[in-house]
């Protein structure tokens, strides 16, 4: 008997502990505070219902992503910049302690337990920032309203041939990195900064870094262009309205260019351009070595001004002919034909530095200038000399001349054979000279209608015309000119 009420005792005093235990759980897993103790972002929660202390740190999230920020420019006397921390792309978040507090309220008993015995008693937030954000509100476009546009420096000719610069506009432009920097180590990093809001903003001074266009005056002068070093000049007496237009439009597709220390001139290229942008005229072209009826005669004036313009330079010529006729803007030996095609002219720089190229027709003159480097003791000195005349060919065609009669249809014109030298000099003084060509001009047939009585010379001094494609000079192809 006393062992059975033994049993029932002990009985009963397990089952009322285990009570007294699972009731203490629930009271201490049940509870709806935060634990005594426990700070977020340094600011106290313990003692809070749950529900309290989530919605007092949100809203303390959102207090602190309205903090003002205030970006000042020192440079300028542009007025601040202002936005909230939200608005510059900042976004707090204290998801681990929200996430924690969930944990006190959900599982079975041991784990709602397990999870308030291991709650720590301090949290941290998280401050996230977004730079795009920020950067866009800040744009290329914003920069360019408030600090204005770069503008290249500008080389300009004056009438007098001196070189002149109009200085760059430089301006000033975000340095991003500085500024990402300054604003990221600036964020609060806890609550405290709400403790005093007359004094939570921001201020940052807006880090700026000086903009300088592609071209100032240090890099146009690098290039060398410091003086005219080279001019020549022809004439245009006498040539028709089509001829003088073609003339200038050539010379305006070579006005301007520059050529970089080993670049081309290629006077192919510079037809193909003024022919696209300003068109040629019917002006006279020379066809199989005869002048005809063309379309952009006189094209070859100009390469022609341009070449005497690059010995007198002591430029090496990479590709020159001259005309199979003489021309009458200059003596025989200097001048520089051009057939679309088949002729080209060309030369390279080798003054070591860019070569500026103008050209221009005025007053009925149209006149080439080189501006460059170049020693100022140096200079060049053309001679041309005939070395053999060749006599015109002589052609008979029948006629209704009575007998052995004879009359002068065309009178011929001689050719010529010519060597041209450059000659250089230093301070005056001859140190070189080189023959830069040998040239022929053909001879001009001489036609002679003769009666069915007359007796040709013999051997007969006809020469044919080569046959073959025609060779159009001093104009272009297509038509029946240049």
């Amino acid at each position: 008997m006393r062992k059975a009420h033994y049993i029932v005792i002990v009985v009963l005093s397990v089952i009322l502990a285990v009570s007294l235990v699972y009731g203490g759980l629930h009271l201490y897993a049940d509870r709806n505070i935060v634990p005594e103790g426990v700070t977020v972002g340094g600011r106290s929660v313990g003692g809070m219902k749950l529900d309290e202390a989530a919605d007092r740190v949100r809203s303390d999230l959102q207090a602190l992503e309205a903090i003002p920020l205030v970006l000042a420019d020192q440079e300028t006397d542009s007025p601040d910049v202002r936005m909230t921390l939200g608005e510059a792309g900042v976004t707090y978040n204290a998801d681990d302690f929200l996430k924690a507090l969930e944990g006190l309220k959900q599982g079975n008993l041991l784990q709602r337990a397990r999870a308030r015995a291991t709650f720590p008693d301090s949290w941290h937030i998280e401050a996230v920032r977004s730079p795009e954000v920020l950067k866009e509100k800040l744009n290329a476009e914003w920069e360019k309203a408030r600090y204005g546009e770069a503008v290249n420096a500008v080389r300009r000719i004056e009438a007098d041939d001196t070189v002149k610069y109009i200085p760059e506009v430089s301006v000033y432009r975000i340095e991003w990195a500085e500024l990402n920097a300054e604003l990221d180590e600036s964020l609060p990093a806890d609550f405290s900064v709400l403790e005093q809001p007359d004094s939570n903003s921001i201020e940052l001074t807006i880090p700026l870094a000086i903009k300088e266009p592609e071209a100032t005056v240090e890099s146009l002068k690098k290039e060398g262009i410091e003086r005219r070093i080279a001019r020549f000049s022809t004439s245009l007496r006498g040539s028709s309205a089509g001829r003088v237009y073609n003339v200038a439009s050539a010379a305006k597709a070579v006005d301007g260019m520059i050529l970089e220390p080993g670049g081309i001139f290629d006077y192919g290229k510079v037809i193909a351009a003024a022919e696209s942008k300003y068109g040629f005229r019917e002006a006279p072209v020379i066809v199989n070595g005869q002048l005809r009826p063309g379309i952009g005669g006189g094209i070859c004036q100009v390469s022609s001004t341009v070449y005497n313009a690059a010995l007198r330079t002591g430029l090496d010529i990479v590709e020159r002919r001259n005309h199979s006729l003489p021309v009458s803007y200059l003596p025989k030996g200097l001048d520089a034909t051009y057939a679309t095609g088949s002729i080209n002219f060309r030369f390279r720089n080798n003054t070591g530095k860019h070569l500026l190229l103008r050209a221009d027709v005025r007053d009925g003159v149209l006149t080439v200038k080189f501006f460059g480097t170049f020693p100022s003791n140096v200079s060049y000195r053309l001679e041309s000399r005939t070395i053999e005349v060749l006599n015109p060919p002589v052609s008979y065609v029948n006629s209704g001349l009575p007998g052995s009669g004879q009359q002068l249809i065309q009178a011929g014109k001689p050719g010529y054979i010519v060597d041209t030298y450059r000659i250089k000099l230093i301070d005056g003084k001859t140190v070189e000279k080189a023959r830069v060509s040998r040239d022929t001009y053909k001879a001009q047939k001489q036609i002679i209608a003769v009666g069915s009585g007359y007796r040709k010379p013999t051997p007969n001094t006809e020469r044919q015309q080569p046959s073959g494609n025609q060779l159009i000079e001093d104009g272009v192809s297509g038509t029946e000119a240049d």
